[in-house]
């Protein structure tokens, strides 16, 4: 059997997509396929059944949201105010999200994550790896004395993190936009001061 020819992101992309707007278990093999370009037998051939496709695509979502996340500090060395676009993204990420629509992450995490200990186990690592980032920026920010020196540069990563899934979390009970504003400043305000 010859392996089957495709743009691979482009396919994981559009899996995600899929089981972003649907869940995992309410996504269908047609609806993989019809989303993907994929029949079938190529998605088995490539990712060897649909939880396969679900695991390389948390992947890309990973390398994705890596690569974003790293955009918002490609031109300044304002850190501490790259940080507070980053999370401006996020608000509008959660207002003009389709209300189907979640990170992936959060939906996997809400749906699949504790039957499956391989899928919280990748899950868990990309949250981490966030985590550290975020600690990372952090620490530069206490560098360019934007923080107090202080500060624990992990606490405020934990936070962070805690608060951006809180916020796309709670974008799920369709709050106002203003509303979803407001947390994220207050949010900002915690790790700022």
């Amino acid at each position: 059997m010859r392996n089957a020819e495709f743009d691979r992101e482009k396919v994981l992309r559009a899996a995600m997509k899929a089981f972003m707007h649907k869940g995992y278990a309410n996504t269908s093999m047609q609806e993989l396929k019809k989303a993907t370009g994929l029949h079938p037998g190529s998605i088995y051939c490539a990712f060897e059944n649909k939880r396969g496709l679900l695991l390389a695509s948390l992947e890309q979502y990973r390398v994705d949201r890596a690569t974003k996340f790293e955009q918002f500090f490609a031109n300044s060395n304002l850190t501490l105010l790259n940080l507070k676009s980053y999370l401006d993204n996020v608000v509008i990420e959660c207002i003009s999200c389709d209300s189907a629509q979640a990170c992936l992450l959060t939906k996997a995490l809400n749906e699949i994550a504790e039957q499956d200990s391989e899928i919280q186990q990748v899950i868990t690592a990309n949250l981490a790896r966030l985590q550290q980032a975020l600690a990372e920026k952090f620490a530069q920010a206490k560098a360019e004395k934007s923080i107090s020196t202080d500060k624990d540069c992990d606490h405020l990563a934990r936070y962070f993190l805690m608060g951006i899934y809180g916020l796309r979390t709670f974008a799920h009970t369709h709050p106002e936009a203003k509303i979803l504003e407001q947390l994220a400043e207050q949010l900002y305000h915690d790790v700022s001061q």
